[in-house]
């Protein structure tokens, strides 16, 4: 069965062929920020985008054969984790959600081409807006605003996975601490195969990272908004987009600031080891979640091929548990294989209602 993979990301759509668990094609459409500027909202950027994607395939011969086309999914409304088959109320729901990103094209694209296809499904799995919490842990201290969370739920399962499988135990007999370290830093706890708390990495909950300003004084936040010095769009882009790291030391680039790093830059060196200490308070945090009952930390994502950031973190954390380091990101496969679960019919897929 041919399968259909669809990653959308700020700068690049991903996209990928498996033939069953094989990947046959792999490829990563870049994006240069004046290609998108013409675009107002990131869905209208659908079209676009989405023929990319046919002519890339049209480019390499790909028949257009295939089982299921799957998305990495959007931010829509909170769901429990799981794959589920895109119907017309995801893609109002995306098109309407409060939170944007580029993640929310993958539904829509897959949709669109599936439905072109004879026989062909259209999945999503494990969105960014997968909330498992505890009842406890959506409570803050106000309640004109509950707790939510926005975080990498598909590549922390897809590790969290990979790692029981290593192990040769099943996901769902452990606890585990898993960190992605990306543009956005989430970190979760996995209680028994539910991810019963996690942060809001995508505007204003956690450590800060490269693109996104975390956990802020929220006084100094409101006298902010109220000074007339900032527009709401543009106090928006200082909690993510230009915020964290590239607020500080104006790039995101990790690879130059270590650089800077490493010829003296006392400055980035200081920013950066905030941005570990906090990252590192936060995984402390999810060890009380799990009552100390850890079998493992699990750190992911692109930051995680620094190695100047995993030693310093390790640091911070190994008297936790043992900790184990998955730099980059299993998004793909794991989008791959939910659609192929669903197809042998070892999963079944959820309705979104």
């Amino acid at each position: 069965m041919l399968i259909l993979v669809i990653n959308p990301g700020s700068t690049s759509t991903k996209m990928a062929v498996y033939e069953d668990e094989k990947p046959m094609v792999l490829r990563s459409i870049q994006h240069p920020a004046e290609s998108l500027k013409q675009f107002e909202e990131i869905t209208d950027q659908f079209e676009f985008r989405k023929q990319l994607v046919i002519s890339e395939l049209q480019r390499m011969n790909v028949p257009f054969d295939f089982a299921a086309v799957i998305g990495r999914g959007g931010l829509a409304k909170p769901v429990a984790g799981g794959v589920y088959e895109i119907n017309e109320q995801m893609l109002v729901d995306t098109k309407n959600a409060i939170h944007k990103h580029a993640c929310d094209l993958g539904c829509i694209i897959a949709y669109e081409i599936a439905k072109e296809i004879p026989n062909c499904r259209s999945f999503i799995a494990d969105p960014g807006v997968v909330d498992e919490l505890n009842d406890y842990a959506r409570i803050s201290g106000s309640p004109l605003m509950n707790r939510i969370c926005i975080w990498h739920a598909l590549n922390q399962r897809a590790i969290a996975r990979r790692y029981a499988n290593e192990i040769g135990k099943e996901y769902e007999d452990l606890n585990l601490i898993v960190c992605h370290l990306g543009g956005g830093i989430s970190v979760a706890a996995h209680e028994h195969g539910r991810a019963v708390d996690a942060n809001n990495a995508l505007d204003g909950e956690g450590p800060f990272s490269p693109e996104r300003a975390g956990s802020l004084p929220a006084a100094d936040l409101i006298r902010l908004c109220f000074s007339g010095k900032y527009t709401e769009a543009q106090l928006l882009k200082r909690i993510a987009g230009e915020a964290g790291l590239a607020a500080h030391l104006g790039t995101n680039d990790m690879k130059e600031i270590e650089d800077r790093i490493m010829h003296g830059d006392k400055h980035a060196q200081l920013i950066v080891d905030a941005m570990i200490y906090h990252t590192a308070k936060a995984i402390a945090a999810e060890s009380a979640v799990l009552c100390g009952k850890i079998d493992a930390i699990l750190i992911t994502g692109g930051l995680a091929r620094s190695q100047y950031i995993i030693k310093h973190l390790r640091k911070r954390i190994d008297f936790l548990a043992p900790t184990h380091c998955y730099p980059g990101e299993d998004e793909m496969e794991a989008l791959a294989l939910n659609a192929l679960a669903v197809l042998r019919g070892q999963r079944v897929a959820n309705e979104y209602t």
